[in-house]
């Protein structure tokens, strides 16, 4: 297992932490999914330990919960180096990152949760060490000033992000593999959910776990999570055996709909219809209504609710969609909306 040192991580709570480090897949061969990018990483971990070189620096992006911490984690395995941990909003001036760096051992994996999160102060000493293996750092000032140049060990960059075009353009191209990740198959999930729960020991049906996957949103730490809830459930108010009575009655405890919607979802969408008639509307006017921060509201609601075709995103605003409305049993359906509305590449 890769040697760990935590240096500061996200605000989660140790019970979340100790459940998720227990059900965290040690090796590539343990994951499930991504068959693209595990093989990019399974060629670049075997030609980088062939040549006794360092893997190249990796950048992973996508919604929150899709494993980027974990394939840090396998990557630091695969390796057989150690890992070392930070988040972007904990390095705030340069000499919290040059700190970790020049205790950087051979071959380390240095993972920056929240990447985009770094200032550029912070980001420009970035650069030289990841292609150079070096930082340069001004002591004294005026004319009493001079340049420290500081050799590192060669080392890998595992940065994490959920809001990738937040990233400089000079930061993104320095990152030799790059990979989104997308939400998690039915499947997969299920997959996810059997495996958890035979390393938890719980007993289950699989009708059970396939109810449980298709209410996680897609995303296997939701899966978990859930997973653990129903075992409480079952533990305390059946006999302990994960059946589909038992999931219903559990998630439906938890405010999750059958498409996996929680209460935050339902009122995002009715605020747009009931307060916005169906929108479209600003992202911002929807956080206020809500009294939720906007970067939520973007990077944990949005993402699952457009995918799901229940949300819209416009040049002028958030609409919510027919199966919105019918979802939510609102009678009416959607207004009109002029087709040139819509705009792909849209980010606001």
């Amino acid at each position: 297992m890769a040697r760990e040192k935590i240096i500061a991580t996200q605000s989660t709570g140790p019970a979340d932490e100790q459940f998720n480090a227990a059900l965290r897949p040690a090796r590539l061969d343990e994951c499930i999914g991504g068959d693209e990018l595990l093989e990019k990483l399974r060629i670049s971990i075997q030609a980088a330990r062939q040549r006794e070189e360092p893997m190249e620096h990796v950048l992973l992006h996508g919604p929150p919960g899709l494993g980027k911490t974990t394939l840090a984690y396998v990557i630091a395995n695969e390796m057989d180096s150690a890992i070392k941990v930070t988040s972007g909003p904990a390095l705030t001036r340069p000499s919290d990152l040059i700190g970790i760096l020049t205790n950087l051992e051979p071959s380390d994996v240095l993972f920056i949760d929240e990447i985009h999160r770094l200032t550029a102060a912070v980001e420009e000493y970035i650069y030289p060490a990841m292609e150079e293996y070096k930082v340069d750092f001004v002591v004294d000032s005026g004319m009493h000033s001079r340049t420290i140049n500081l050799p590192l060990q060669p080392f890998t960059l595992i940065g994490a992000t959920t809001r990738a075009g937040l990233l400089s353009p000079p930061l993104r191209t320095r990152f030799g593999i790059a990979h989104h990740l997308d939400f998690w198959s039915a499947e997969d999930l299920f997959l996810r959910c059997r495996m958890s729960a035979e390393m938890l020991k719980i007993a289950f049906d699989d009708d059970a776990l396939h109810a449980l996957a298709a209410r996680a949103r897609g995303t296997p730490r939701i899966a978990n999570r859930l997973l653990r809830r129903c075992r409480d459930y079952a533990q305390v108010k059946g006999n302990g055996r994960l059946d589909t009575p038992t999931i219903d009655a559990a998630l439906q405890l938890e405010g999750i709909d059958v498409l996996g919607l929680d209460e935050l979802d339902r009122r995002f969408l009715r605020t747009i219809i009931e307060v916005y008639k169906g929108g479209p509307v600003g992202i911002e006017a929807v956080a206020a209504t809500l009294g939720e921060e906007t970067d939520t509201l973007v990077d944990v609601v949005e993402p699952f609710l457009l995918q799901g075709g229940l949300l819209a995103r416009t040049r002028r605003g958030r609409l919510a969609t027919g199966k919105a409305y019918e979802h939510l049993g609102i009678v009416g359906g959607p207004p009109a909306v002029d087709a040139g509305l819509f705009n792909d590449g849209d980010k606001t």
